[in-house]
């Protein structure tokens, strides 16, 4: 299911966590989803009972990743997330950071893949502050969009 109204996000996550479901939350641009996203994802799924992804919206992905980017827009990237085994619930953002939503969900375990280190998470500290933890999950190697970006960009060069 999608979320995009924070205080129908805030219901769900409150009647959720009355039932004793441990929530897990992950964030991202997940622009051209590919094998590495989805192996993420369902490591994620295995920390708790429900996986919240937060993605990022357009305006944030180019405000991070640059003018090009995305290439997908954020409702097919939602609509392909929304539709993946691992995922219970995708909640779009603005925010550079996913603090908000995180203040909203408080959820048990905070992911985040291998290329980041916690202690430069700026939603770390929120994290702990309410008890929560910060768990990161190896990346799977040879998997990024920016090579498969940079490969088809190769291959068309090539003619």
């Amino acid at each position: 299911m999608i979320i995009t109204d924070r205080s129908l996000l805030k219901k769900i996550v409150e009647e959720l966590k009355r039932q004793g479901l441990k929530i897990v939350f992950t964030n991202g641009c997940f622009d051209i989803l590919h094998r590495g996203h989805v192996e993420y994802l369902n490591e994620a799924k295995k920390l708790g009972d429900i996986l919240i992804v937060g993605i990022n919206s357009d305006s944030s992905v180019k405000k991070i990743k640059g003018e090009k980017r995305p290439i997908i827009s954020l409702h097919s990237r939602a609509y392909v997330l929304d539709n993946l085994k691992a995922v219970d619930f995708v909640v779009p953002f603005d925010e550079d950071t996913p603090i908000e939503i995180i203040k909203i969900i408080k959820p048990d375990v905070h992911v985040k893949g291998g290329d980041y280190k916690e202690e430069d998470l700026p939603e770390a500290e929120v994290v702990k502050a309410y008890g929560g933890k910060v768990k990161i999950i190896p990346l799977v190697e040879g998997y990024s969009t920016t090579n498969i970006i940079n490969e088809i960009l190769k291959r068309y060069k090539k003619g």
